[in-house]
Order: structure tokens, then sequence, then C-alpha cells
């Protein structure tokens, strides 16, 4: 077997390999370019700014758009939404309205004598009395407004 030698194989060769270079020179000469050219902008916006805030004046006065008016006159037209914290206010109200409707004794109408009264009590009376049905024909069939009349006038 042939003698092999491992440090032959780790030996780095002296010529072969590029060196690192950095250009120190370039980076910084670009860095110092774009300070100049941030620079020179920010100064050109100053000059063009106080350029336009000086042309408005007294004879030139500035455009006034549709939003930018006062906020009275921005509202838009009724039914308009609620403020903040007034909706429970309104719903405590509705819902006192609607219970006073509901478990209170009201006239509908006094030449009829139509009566509210509470959907406890309509129920109570709805049982003691009955729901009320149809009549019936004599040949089984439930008896319509035209049917009754026409059975009104045999009598």
């Amino acid at each position: 077997m042939a003698n092999h030698s491992t440090d032959a194989l780790h030996a780095a060769p002296v010529g072969n390999v590029q060196e690192d270079k950095i250009d120190l020179r370039g980076i910084f000469g670009f860095a110092i370019g774009l300070a100049i050219v941030i620079v020179v902008v920010e100064f050109a916006m100053v000059v063009m700014f106080r350029m336009e805030v000086s042309a408005v004046d007294a004879s030139n006065p500035p455009k006034v758009f549709p939003l930018a008016t006062q906020s009275d006159d921005r509202r838009p037209p009724e039914p308009r939404l609620q403020e903040y914290g007034q909706s429970r206010e309104d719903l405590r109200a509705l819902r006192a309205a609607e219970d006073e409707v509901l478990n209170g004794y009201r006239w509908v109408d006094r030449n009829k004598n139509i009566v509210r009264i509470p959907v406890a009590d309509a129920m109570k009376l709805t049982l003691q009395r009955g729901l009320p049905a149809r009549q019936q024909t004599a040949d089984g069939a439930p008896a319509t407004p035209a049917t009754q009349a026409t059975q009104e006038k045999n009598k």
C-alpha cells in the first residue's frame, strides 16, 4: 500500500487565492453624495413652500372646498345617527313606551267601543271565550262571505 500524506492535502496554495478588497473610498463617496442630495432637496422644498405661502394673499384667497366648511353646514339631513351614549337612553325610552302600550289599558276607538288591553289579559279572555270559528255550509265546506250572503237570502 502506498503512503499517503494528509499534510500535503491540507496545505493551501499561496498564489491562487484572491485577496478580499472593500472599496471604502467608493462607499464613503456614495454616502457623502447621498447626504448632499438629501440636504439640497430639503432646502428646495422649504424654498418652494415659502414661495407658495407668500403667493396666497388678499388678492388671491385660497379656494374653499365644500367639505372644508364649518361643521354645522356639513351635517347630513334628518334622520341622523345617534350621538355616543344617547342610544341607551333612547332604547330605554322606547322599551318603556312599548311596555306602556302592551301592558296598559287604552281606548282605540270610543265610538266603536274598541279598547286596547294588556297582552296577558287578552290571552286569558281568549282562553275563556275560545277562538272564533268559521261557519260551515251543508256540504261541509267552509263558508265564505259570498256563500253566507246567498244562504241568508235563501232563508
